[in-house]
């Protein structure tokens, strides 16, 4: 079993699980430290502001009356699923790609748990600049946004280097 983990991209487990760790710890820190829509401006352009988001990204659906708690979590369920999978297909060279699911994993989970526990995700990264504010949202998603960005980055990575196998054979 062991040996399953060290030759595929499950190897890089670890990573998903500090990363759900800290998002874990930061929203119960958060909800425990802050009064909901309490904001702290911490920067000109930055604040820990407390929300609930019952919605998506960006508070997609989040005016729906409830149903999407569950679709929601039926989503993410299935992402983890794949993602796991995914990672245990993925042979160990392909480091980024293993990382870039290790983190969607990771976000997918903690926003999962957050979900399940509550019906809705504790948001508190609060960036914003003049009267323009961008969506609160926390480290799940951001986690998820950095695997997405190493997943294209890998994409185009390997497409060079199909690209340059093809090359050689000619």
């Amino acid at each position: 079993m062991s040996k399953y983990f060290s030759d595929t991209g499950l190897k890089w487990i670890w990573l998903t699980i500090i990363c759900l760790l800290l998002d874990q710890i930061s929203k119960q820190w958060v909800a425990n430290t802050f009064d909901l829509y309490e904001s702290v401006n911490l920067l000109p352009f930055f604040s820990f502001t407390y929300v609930h988001n019952p919605g998506a990204a960006f508070s997609f659906l989040a005016d729906q009356g409830g149903w999407q708690r569950w679709f929601f979590t039926a989503i993410a369920v299935v992402a983890c699923i794949i993602f796991t999978v995914w990672l245990a297909k993925t042979p160990k060279q392909q480091v980024l790609l293993s990382l870039a699911l290790s983190l969607m994993l990771s976000g997918a989970l903690g926003n999962l748990i957050d979900r399940v526990l509550f019906g809705y995700v504790i948001d508190f990264l609060d960036f914003h600049w003049a009267s323009y504010r961008f969506p609160a949202f926390n480290l799940a998603d951001s986690a998820i946004f950095l695997g997405a960005a190493l997943m294209i980055i890998d994409s185009f990575k390997q497409e060079a280097e199909n690209k340059k196998t093809t090359k050689v054979e000619h």
